[in-house]
């Protein structure tokens, strides 16, 4: 166990790091969200003959990754948490206090109470996939806002507006077509995909975005951990004999992921036959729609996490098809 524990809160051009020490007392410092940063991290902590460390931050945004990287790769145990869990952390602590320097210290003491497990760093194509893929999701965000510009507007931006959706249609074409040379070009990356490519429902963008997130299964012990990750596992609000909320989604997780299974998980209810027998099974059972759709949702993170775990094709016969 670490006797030294480091919280991390993490911001876009900073990072403010509190160490926290055997006798519980702490040391901060705040450096750049940087490479320069992060040596100097790197000396802060051997200033302190801080050894072993064990490296604690939220899951925000991106801006978390390259540290996390750094850590990792220069052998520190890192983990990465998901902000829902320091929240709760602080207010069971009952702390009023929020800012960047109160944050780090929360998250160095929940590392040193929680003993969160250590991340997985993914691999360099992983990370590129993943970038490749999020840059596709911006681009056809921004092609829908301008379209639906181009409809109510004047004549003077008209031809403007035109030409920045002709342009994001061939950057969209273009990184269509990175992405797919990106999968092709690294073997263990191809397989995968191939093997993803079995699954009916599954298209050739939802199979780069499962790669992107999915494509290392040992960071996840079972496919309940891998739909988590995601937010798709069930919610239940239950409470004596009188209050029985309806199951949700809880949605503590990757948003992206959850946005992009929607139209697939529609596509294999109403397409498929494996996914218009399990549409069936829960409509018999009194299922509302959308707790089937999301239902669905889970089910293809399932399905996909044990296709890439096997190594073995979507069977059909095991999915009442």
């Amino acid at each position: 166990m670490s006797l030294f524990h480091l919280g991390i809160d993490v911001a876009k051009a900073k990072l403010d790091c509190a160490l926290r020490l055997p006798n519980g007392k702490f040391r901060s410092k705040v450096i750049a969200n940087s490479g320069n940063g992060f040596t100097q991290l790197i000396d802060w902590l051997a200033s302190h003959q801080a050894t072993p460390v064990h490296v604690c931050m939220e899951a925000t945004g991106i801006y978390w990754e390259e540290v996390a990287q750094f850590l990792a790769t220069a052998g520190f145990t890192v983990s990465v948490v998901n902000p829902a869990q320091i929240k709760a952390y602080g207010a069971s602590r009952l702390t009023r206090s929020k800012t960047d320097a109160v944050d780090a210290r929360l998250i160095a003491d929940f590392c040193a109470e929680r003993q969160p497990a250590p991340w997985q760093a993914p691999s360099a194509e992983e990370i590129a996939l993943r970038a490749l893929v999020l840059r596709l999701e911006a681009l056809q965000t921004m092609r829908i806002q301008e379209s639906n510009r181009l409809d109510v507007s004047r004549d003077a931006v008209h031809e403007d507006i035109q030409q920045h959706l002709d342009w994001l249609d061939n950057a969209i074409k273009q990184l269509i077509k990175t992405i797919n040379e990106h999968i092709n070009n690294h073997p263990d990356l191809k397989q995968k995909r191939d093997l993803l490519d079995t699954i009916p429902g599954i298209g050739e963008r939802t199979s780069a975005i499962m790669l992107a997130f999915y494509a290392d299964t040992d960071r996840f012990d079972n496919g309940r951990q891998a739909a988590a990750f995601a937010g798709l596992d069930p919610r239940q609000y239950e409470s004596g004999s009188s209050v029985k909320g309806k199951p949700r989604l809880s949605k503590v997780g990757h948003a992206f992921l959850r946005k992009s299974l929607y139209m697939p998980a529609m596509v294999t209810l109403y397409k498929t036959a494996w996914g218009k027998r399990f549409k069936d099974r829960l409509t018999s059972a009194g299922k509302p729609p959308k707790l089937i759709i999301g239902a669905m949702m889970r089910k293809l993170v399932h399905v996909a996490f044990g296709v890439l775990k096997s190594g073995k094709s979507f069977d059909p016969v095991l999915h009442g098809a």
